[in-house]
């Protein structure tokens, strides 16, 4: 029996965890019910979570959307959480992002990193994915801005924007206790390999109206651009296109950027 000066909530808790789910909603009904009661957006949360543990999924949504309607800086947030999960869970995604930005509208930012990564997941549309990835990592959570950033960068990087990617990178490397570190960094590898490979590219082609130039200057600096391409794009898994860049440099017509070529790749023998 529980003490007289026992808070109402206090005992309706007490009942859900023994698992009395019947007595426990009773309870959170009445708090809930009044619309100038102190507590009527906790209790609504507390209704919520046990009417769906008895699996009255309808029931757990109205209640979710009292506490909602209270626009409670927590409660009301708990309840836009609650209510964008059973959305997910019954393959709704219009109402789960309309709930997730409910969510958002409150404004406690304990709940900005969960609802900009759902709202990136239940994008229909790339930028809206890559904006809600963004608005996740700019939140500067360690779990999940790791997880948007690492999303992120891949996406990028699939794209060929490994600059973009790199910045992201470096930016979720700049949380405190940022989580898995060593995807990051490795990621951000992958990225500067890219990056490095579009200079030399740059630097290949820089190469092809030197035939006439004076010295070997041109000619060795071509020769030093084929070979670091060549030998950076199987890092990246793209052993053809490495033979047809030490193809281009063997086949050029200037002789000397063609003999330093053999040369460098002579000494892999």
């Amino acid at each position: 029996m529980p003490e007289v000066d026992t808070h109402p909530l206090d005992t309706a808790r007490r009942l859900a965890e023994d698992g009395d789910l019947d007595g426990a909603a009773t309870i959170f009904a009445e708090l809930a019910a009044d619309p100038e009661g102190p507590d009527r957006a906790q209790a609504a949360v507390g209704l919520a979570v046990v009417l769906e543990e008895r699996g009255d999924v309808p029931g757990a949504r109205t209640a979710a959307r009292t506490a909602l309607a209270t626009g409670h800086p927590e409660f009301a947030a708990q309840a836009a959480c609650l209510l964008a999960r059973s959305f997910e869970r019954e393959d709704l995604p219009d109402q789960a992002r309309a709930a997730w930005q409910a969510a958002l509208g409150l404004e406690n930012p304990a709940y900005a990193p969960l609802a900009h990564m759902a709202l990136a997941r239940l994008a229909t549309e790339e930028q809206e994915a890559e904006e809600a990835l963004r608005a996740a990592l700019a939140t500067g959570d360690p779990e999940i801005g790791s997880r948007a950033a690492q999303r992120l960068a891949e996406f990028l990087i699939g794209e060929g924007e490994a600059g973009q990617a790199a910045d992201v990178l470096l930016e979720a490397l700049e949380i405190p206790e940022v989580a898995d570190q060593p995807r990051l960094r490795v990621l951000l590898g992958i990225a500067h390999l890219d990056l490095a490979c579009a200079e030399f590219t740059g630097a290949v082609e820089g190469t092809v109206g030197t035939e006439g130039a004076e010295g070997t200057g041109d000619a060795e600096t071509g020769a030093l651009a084929i070979e670091l391409l060549a030998r950076t794009l199987p890092l990246r898994g793209r052993d053809e296109d490495a033979e047809r860049v030490w193809r281009y440099g063997l086949d050029h017509a200037d002789e000397r950027l063609s003999e330093e070529v053999r040369l460098r790749l002579g000494r892999d023998c």
